[in-house]
């Protein structure tokens, strides 16, 4: 039996890469990466030459028996994603499952994830949180969130800049206006920022302001 790696890469900035993780990518049999061409640039800047198949999620369903059956017969394969944590809002869990159900080793490797540093630098309590990533885009959306008003604990959402004005406004309608929120863009960059406020106070900053970069949105919970 082979062995699965699953290796956190930078969300932004370069040197946020475990030594690790160098040490990984440099000695597996094979990578599977979210995107060749992102995790190429990535490989050259760390001098990596491992070779790279595309797994992302328009295709892992395809892939996964495939790479199941590389792993069995003695591959060592590393999974990364375009940036941060396989598997947190990226590819990763069907091919970990996979692997788990056939007796294959998985390691997770500990590294960059966008959603922690942006958790604790909100100034919201971190001792209990709901991480809810990306909201459903139309269907089950409404649901959700009536849901979601009703929780206690300080909830984490992954937001795309040309959505965001549309869902903190509909925080606005479920959470209410003046629900503690923080919004990080472009973490770990040079021009990373963190906005915090009410609801209505943030979306009135990005009303004005639009957004560039990904973002992670931290909203209290109810109190």
């Amino acid at each position: 039996m082979g062995k699965l790696y699953l290796v956190p890469t930078p969300i932004g900035n370069l040197d946020d890469i475990t030594l690790r993780a160098i040490k990984v990518l440099h000695e597996v049999d094979l990578i599977l990466a979210e995107d060749t061409r992102t995790s190429g640039k990535l490989l050259q800047h760390l001098e990596i030459s491992t070779p790279m198949q595309s797994h992302h999620m328009h295709n892992e369903h395809r892939t996964v028996d495939g790479v199941v059956q590389k792993l069995k017969n003695g591959s060592v394969i590393a999974l990364i994603s375009d940036a941060g944590t396989p598997a947190i809002s990226d590819p990763g869990f069907l091919l970990t499952r996979a692997a788990i159900e056939n007796n294959i080793a998985v390691d997770c490797l500990p590294g960059a994830t966008a959603f922690v540093p942006a958790l604790v630098n909100s100034g919201l309590p971190n001792d209990r949180f709901v991480f809810e990533g990306f909201l459903p885009v139309k269907k089950g959306r409404q649901t959700r969130l009536e849901f979601l008003s009703q929780e206690k604990r300080t909830m984490v959402f992954y937001e795309s800049p040309h959505k965001l004005i549309k869902t903190l406004t509909q925080f606005a309608e479920y959470f209410g206006n003046d629900r503690p929120i923080s919004v990080s863009r472009e973490l770990t960059k040079l021009y990373e920022e963190t906005i915090r406020g009410t609801v209505g106070e943030v979306l009135e900053h990005f009303s004005i302001k639009p957004p560039k970069g990904e973002l992670v949105i931290i909203v209290g919970g109810k109190k």
